[in-house]
């Protein structure tokens, strides 16, 4: 048997990057999560995943619509990190964010934002698995520093040119 509180010091002690993955729900509110179980998949087709918990407020929401955009978060960026971490509704209140010709909201000042339909979704115990086939990419003018998490904590690291 795996101790549950090891399990999360040994994992937690992995830097990850942070993201935060948004959609709209059936009234145009604004609804997401943050997650730092995110990895590239697939070159060919191009293929990203995120691993949501299944008692995430906004999974049932990310599973109907089939589609999301994925903010690979600045290192300026810890307030809308905390924002969609929490749980309830209203997670963007008070944020800036604008709608995408895809139809997602997007949430100004990330390092990158990957647009994509749900591709297929797996369970993964606890949490579920989604597979998101990526339809839009979007880079800034000019670097951001990356927002990281590792031990119970978020910084930026430098920006990297």
């Amino acid at each position: 048997m795996i101790d549950a509180n090891a399990y999360k010091n040994v994992l937690g002690s992995f830097p990850s990057g942070v993201t935060v993955i948004t959609t709209l729900d059936d009234d145009g509110q604004v609804v997401g999560l943050t997650a730092s179980a995110f990895s590239s998949l697939s070159m060919d087709p191009p293929l990203v995943l995120f691993c949501p918990n299944y008692t995430s407020d906004s999974y049932p929401t990310l599973i109907k619509n089939k589609r999301f955009a994925i903010h690979l978060l600045s290192g300026t960026q810890q307030n809308e990190a905390y924002a969609f971490a929490r749980k309830g509704k209203d997670k963007a209140a008070g944020l800036d964010w604008t709608l995408s010709e895809l139809g997602n909201p997007l949430l100004p000042n990330a390092t990158a934002i990957i647009e994509c339909e749900l591709w297929r979704e797996y369970e993964g115990g606890d949490h579920a698995i989604m597979v998101g086939a990526v339809k839009n990419l979007i880079l800034p003018q000019s670097p951001a520093s990356s927002l990281v998490y590792c031990r119970g904590k978020m910084g930026a690291l430098p920006a990297f040119a």
